[in-house]
């Protein structure tokens, strides 16, 4: 049994919601004012939407998709106490969504050091719960340290490029190693190679980056979600699937209100999300999503 110092819903929830199609729409319920929203449409096709603080309300990226960021002032409108304000375009009469939501809230102070190249033009992290968000300009050029916040590694950084709309999302992950990366908008198997994270671990204040356009590109922005392990609230790792029905058990130390699984050594497979606002576990329905897909949400077993 895994031991923890704070109440992990202090720092991520999940609201399922249901529009109504008045306009603004508080959707709350998450315990805290979130830094991070992502919200997906559940009864049908539509695309994911992620704000954050750090870039501000009405400012989204689209996970499954490489567009760039654009201003969408009826997606999420505002960050409240107790969560977001939805505007016209995710608030469809009757239509139910799924918003997860990340706290971060410290916007100052971030520790660098002597081999931090590039400090984050702004930022908000969280040491307890081992999260934060990083907006940095890229350099182009190879073993860039850019200064994350968490006082430990990151297990795991997603990165997309704010300015340029040809760029995938790329993540660093434990589970596949520093030498190449996934990409959350598509199926692919690992990709690329020094020029993503140059074949360094990140430490406890920078991750290093290559000159890949999607992670560095000189004078074009970037944000980062990165992500520490955290006993009792995160885990993060790799495991071998067995085929079987009953399959493969994982080790978490906890149960887990959140999961996201992409098999990274097949160029065909999803990117697959449960919670535990939702129906997510079997045999009572295994109600998912993907991350890369426009799809409603989908049942199986």
């Amino acid at each position: 049994m895994a031991y923890i110092s704070f109440q992990p819903s202090d720092y991520f929830n999940t609201v399922a919601w249901t529009g109504t199609a008045s306009s603004p729409l508080n959707v709350t319920g998450y315990g805290f004012q979130p830094d991070w929203v992502w919200n997906k449409y559940r009864a049908g096709a539509g695309d994911h939407q992620v704000y954050d603080s750090v870039r501000t309300a009405t400012k989204m990226i689209i996970p499954n998709s490489s567009n760039a960021e654009s201003t969408n002032a009826n997606g999420v409108t505002t960050f409240i106490t107790d969560g977001f304000t939805a505007g016209s375009d995710i608030n469809v009469n009757g239509g139910t969504s799924v918003a997860w939501g990340w706290k971060a809230g410290t916007t100052s102070g971030i520790t660098t050091n002597g081999s931090t190249v590039v400090t984050p033009s702004a930022y908000s992290f969280n040491q307890t719960s081992g999260f934060s968000i990083v907006k940095y300009a890229g350099n182009g050029n190879t073993t860039t340290k850019v200064a994350h916040g968490l006082g430990a590694a990151p297990k795991m950084i997603i990165i997309k490029n704010l300015d340029d709309g040809g760029d995938n999302w790329k993540v660093y992950h434990v589970g596949i190693g520093n030498t190449t990366a996934l990409q959350l908008d598509n199926t692919g198997s690992t990709s690329g190679g020094s020029d993503n994270f140059y074949d360094t671990d990140p430490d406890t204040v920078n991750f290093t980056l290559g000159n890949h356009v999607s992670v560095n590109n000189s004078g074009e922005n970037y944000i980062a979600y990165c992500f520490a392990e955290k006993t009792g609230f995160s885990k993060f790792g790799s495991y071998v699937g067995n085929s079987s029905t009953n399959g493969a058990f994982i080790y978490t130390g906890f149960k887990p209100a959140f999961v996201m699984v992409k098999r990274s050594d097949s160029g065909s497979e999803d990117w697959n999300m449960w919670d535990n606002k939702r129906i997510g576990y079997n045999v009572s329905g295994n109600d998912k999503l993907y991350a890369n897909l426009t799809s409603a949400e989908s049942t199986g077993s």
